[in-house]
């Protein structure tokens, strides 16, 4: 055991007081034997003074109750000795062991007997000390209101299961996933999707949260930490959320337009509007009402009788016609007013940007008081899409050619397994869709209370997530079926898509055909919303946390701190409300969280498995969540420090090989756009090297260099929130008046 003295405290064993003051008496003249033999029989450890105005040698108990404070700026201790203020409370339910060490003293690095850590303890404030004008037998001390305490806690029993559930079910299990599985061999894509799940998905989701539990830290604190030479690394997963964040809430405020377009009898994409339609867009509806007329056509958004289709031949031209759905004309034309590429970004629509203002005004209120209000807004968004997935569902599958869409989504091609792509679109839908080393899991942890069972909650989450995805295909399948069999297409595969394609005018066509259309999109669209919302809470206090964690001032503040980061977001968002905005966000979903993010989570997990030690890891587990057998130790520790790092090496390096110049339809990237792409791939990762000069730079001069890099990979004594425990000591007893001191000890093991 190290033991440091920094906080004082009191202490009462009064069965071995009066033993003690025989063998000790206030000049410490006791002999060390004596000292040692007293401790070893009585529980205790052996203190040695460290400090120039050194106190006596004493031997401390071990402490068998815990105390528990109600006033959070001064405290003072009762139940310990006679006649003490009531302003601590016993909690007799639980009762920790703990070691006792004296004020201003340190413990040798042998231990005499192994000491329990003890928590949720009083703390107190930092370096109080008892003075001799105390006349009283009474002891009060000040109690320093740590950066700890000032973060908060999620204040209900569901608030973090909920929010962690929100941010790992989001827009990609409804526009992605069923994309994936068809494009991958249909129900045979479930095999490679569970594999890595148990590879990648459940260990390294599990790995951050008790992670960020256990430090009540966010990204960039807890690295600066943990290990000091990749202080980097939380400053790269922080950058990728901040980006991440910008363009999730652009994406959000095309959900809030479309519900407002929803508000009509007539759904605006209905028709081919002359204002806003191309000269290819086909609507079915028009055509359906202009055939009723014997020999009429549609053609080029227009009715011509049989007298003018004869006259212009228009049959024969309607034959290599490319058509083209309204709601495709509606999404590029009329909301996004869509340039010919990045060289013409073009002016704001103001449309975009207030429906961006008004996102970005919905994150700043939900997250105003931090996780005590997000905690209780994703109550709603968090389970809201399961009641229109469901809904969604029931109306689907009723729907005439439903089933085959659906057989369609199912039906196994168990010779695409043997397809590396197949495997890298798993192995990434899983990933991006749970996001470890996005900053995002650590964060939403760090608010957990202690003893919180993170790894049940890293369970549920990570089944909820594969069964979301899979009821989502049925959902999405037995829409494009019954689209399929609308449009008389028979390959339901030139029907279906992913992304924006699917959500904005995929489905956007469908509703048009169903009864009641306006209620069916304004149901889905505010479905995209409450996912899209959960998310955007994660990354936005991601990066909240970062700030208030590296300025602890700032907690006071946080209100104004969320407001001007939402004010940054919005103005940095609106470069995406520009005509060009949409090859901007492609660029910026396809670098901002690529290959980096396999980078940064395969070298967290190297630093948890092999630096740290996984078996460290373990055991520091097992202090939140209780004792776990060998097995189930053994099983995450091969994770942490093989299986999982090696999956990602294996993604990063196919990610590298199969690198092509972007395209968005037919428009190619130009050079340079693809080089904004891979700065933006590149800042969260030369952060790191960035800081790891920084580090080395104030490291004493005089120290050798592999001594700077040995000093900076270790971990410091303050890297976890379990690092204070309180301990009651006596301290000096001058006439008569027993004093105490608290120190804050620190278990060799984990610091």
């Amino acid at each position: 055991m190290n033991y440091e003295s920094e906080t004082d405290t009191l202490v009462n064993d009064k069965d071995v007081h009066g033993e003690l003051t025989s063998i000790m008496d206030g000049s410490g003249d006791a002999s060390l034997s004596d000292r040692k033999k007293f401790s070893m029989q009585n529980g205790f450890h052996l203190a040695v003074p460290h400090e120039v105005n050194r106190l006596p040698p004493v031997c401390v108990p071990v402490v068998e109750e815990q105390m528990h404070v109600h006033d959070t700026n001064k405290r003072t201790m009762s139940g310990l000795l006679p006649n003490l203020p009531e302003k601590c409370e016993k909690k007799p339910e639980h009762v920790p062991n703990g070691s006792i060490v004296p004020s201003s003293l340190s413990v040798p690095q042998t231990e005499i007997s192994p000491v329990a850590d003890t928590l949720d303890e009083c703390e107190f404030n930092s370096r109080q000390r008892l003075t001799k004008e105390d006349e009283k037998d009474v002891i009060s001390l000040t109690s320093v209101d740590s950066d700890d305490s000032k973060r908060g806690n999620w204040s209900g029993k569901f608030d973090f299961l909920l929010s962690l559930l929100g941010y790992s079910v989001g827009l990609g299990n409804v526009w992605r996933f069923p994309y994936l599985a068809y494009k991958n061999g249909g129900g045979a894509f479930l095999i490679p999707f569970i594999i890595m799940l148990l590879l990648v998905g459940i260990p390294l989701m599990f790995m951050e949260l008790a992670f960020g539990q256990y430090a009540s830290r966010g990204p960039i604190a807890i690295f600066e930490k943990f290990c000091p030479l990749f202080h980097g690394l939380g400053y790269g997963m922080v950058i990728v959320s901040a980006i991440v964040a910008l363009y999730y809430n652009m994406i959000i405020a095309w959900t809030i337009y479309y519900m407002f377009a929803s508000f009509r009898s007539i759904l605006p994409w209905e028709t081919c509007d002359l204002s806003w339609s191309t000269p290819n867009c086909y609507s079915y509806k028009d055509a359906d009402m202009c055939q009723l007329t014997n020999g009429s056509l549609y053609y080029n958004r227009t009715c011509f009788n049989s007298t003018q289709v004869e006259e212009f031949g228009i049959q024969a031209q309607m034959i290599n016609m490319t058509k083209r759905p309204p709601a495709e004309d509606y999404f590029e034309k009329q909301v996004l007013s869509l340039s010919g590429g990045m060289e013409d970004m073009g002016a704001v629509k103001w449309e975009l940007a207030l429906c961006l203002l008004g996102a970005w005004t919905i994150v700043f209120l939900c997250l105003s008081k931090g996780v005590q209000t997000s905690g209780k807004v994703v109550y709603f968004t968090a389970l809201f899409p399961y009641v229109v997935l469901l809904i969604l569902f029931f109306r689907g599958v009723t729907l005439p050619g439903a089933g085959k869409g659906i057989l369609f989504y199912l039906t196994p091609d168990f010779s695409r397994l043997w397809h590396a792509q197949v495997w890298v679109d798993a192995a990434v839908q899983i990933f991006f869709s749970l996001s470890p080393a996005w900053g995002g899991l650590i964060t939403l942890a760090s608010y957990n209370k202690f003893h919180n069972n993170c790894f049940k909650d890293a369970m549920i989450v990570s089944i909820s997530n594969i069964c979301t995805s899979i009821f989502a295909g049925f959902v999405i399948f037995s829409i494009v079926g019954f689209l399929a069999n609308e449009l008389h297409i028979d390959d339901i595969g030139k029907v279906v898509d992913q992304g924006p394609g699917l959500a904005f005018i995929v489905y956007p066509e469908v509703v048009t055909r169903l009864p009641i259309s306006p209620l069916w999109s304004f149901l889905f669209f505010f479905m995209l919303l409450t996912l899209g919302l959960d998310s955007q809470f994660a990354l936005l206090e991601t990066v909240v946390t970062a700030v208030l964690d590296r300025f602890p001032k700032l907690r006071e503040r946080k209100i104004w701190v969320v407001l001007a980061i939402s004010f940054l977001g919005f103005l940095g968002g609106l470069i995406l409300c520009t005509h060009g905005g949409m090859y901007m966000l492609q660029l910026m979903d396809t670098y901002a969280a690529s290959w980096s993010v396999f980078l940064m989570a395969m070298t967290e997990s190297l630093l948890i498995g092999w630096v740290y030690g996984a078996d460290n890891f373990c055991r520091d587990i097992e202090k939140m969540i209780g004792p776990r057998g060998r097995t189930w130790k053994m099983t995450f520790s091969i994770f942490w420090k093989v299986l999982s790092p090696a999956t990602l090496l294996f993604l990063l390096i196919f990610n590298w090989v199969q690198y092509k110049p972007m395209k968005y339809g037919d428009y190619v990237y130009q050079p340079w756009g693809n080089s904004i792409g891979w700065m933006m791939a590149m800042a969260p990762v030369l952060i790191v090297p960035a800081m790891m000069v920084y580090k080395i730079y104030h490291v004493p001069s005089n120290m050798p260099f592999f001594e700077k890099l040995k000093l900076l990979m270790r971990h410091t004594e303050e890297w976890h929130q379990g690092k204070k425990q309180t301990r009651y000591i006596d301290d000096e007893k001058p006439e008569g008046i027993v004093r105490y001191s608290v120190v804050h000890t620190h278990d060799e093991s984990t610091a």
